[in-house]
């Protein structure tokens, strides 16, 4: 997807593990590159009328400041500098930090639907297969993989309690042990062969 409209928001996403909403409500004023952090403040709902309206995150514990890893810090600089020279070609200024990270062409808000139409029109372009949502889920498979904390998880993700985190992902937890189980296995099976001398 890479030079594709929707690819940053993609990889904020997957390397933030932030719901759709926290994403398309994002001021710039919350994006902080110098300290690397993302603060989540605000979510974007579409009302049923299908006009837009600004609420907090779906849980207090959605309030929260995501730390960024390195990768999406550059990715975000480079995209930030692209915003601005498209700001100066539309004659919109200079932004301010409440301007969006992420806009409409216009500057102003995407709707969730149309977003999520066009992010199911890339998904299968690309034969990927993964909702936008998929990508927060695939955020929290690598840290669980990786041995992260689960409360550090849960913080991260926004969710009220590390039990909601385990029970959203207990099947990653369960193919986890089961790994770790083989792993441990094979170990002592060498460990038997080289006490016994087996070649």
């Amino acid at each position: 997807m890479h030079g594709h409209p929707l690819e940053v928001r993609a990889l904020t996403a997957l390397y933030t593990g932030m719901r759709e909403a926290e994403i398309l409500a994002l001021p710039l004023g919350n994006l902080d590159l110098d300290n690397k952090v993302i603060k989540v403040r605000v979510a974007l709902e579409e009302t049923k009328a299908g006009g837009l309206r600004l609420k907090p995150p779906k849980t207090k514990a959605g309030i929260r400041d995501i730390a960024l890893p390195a990768i999406l810090v550059e990715i975000l600089r480079t995209y930030r500098k692209q915003l601005l020279e498209h700001r100066v070609m539309l004659g919109l200024g200079k932004p301010t930090d409440e301007d969006l990270v992420f806009p409409e062409w216009d500057g102003g808000y995407q709707k969730p639907s149309s977003f999520c139409t066009a992010w199911s029109k890339l998904s299968r372009q690309l034969g990927l297969g993964v909702t936008f949502h998929g990508l927060r889920h695939t955020h929290a498979s690598m840290l669980i993989y990786q041995g992260v904390d689960i409360a550090k998880i849960a913080e991260r993700l926004g969710h009220e309690s590390p039990e909601i985190t385990l029970r959203t992902y207990v099947h990653i937890f369960k193919e986890k042990k089961a790994r770790a189980d083989r792993e441990a296995g094979d170990k002592a099976a060498a460990a038997i062969d080289a006490a016994l001398g087996a070649k």
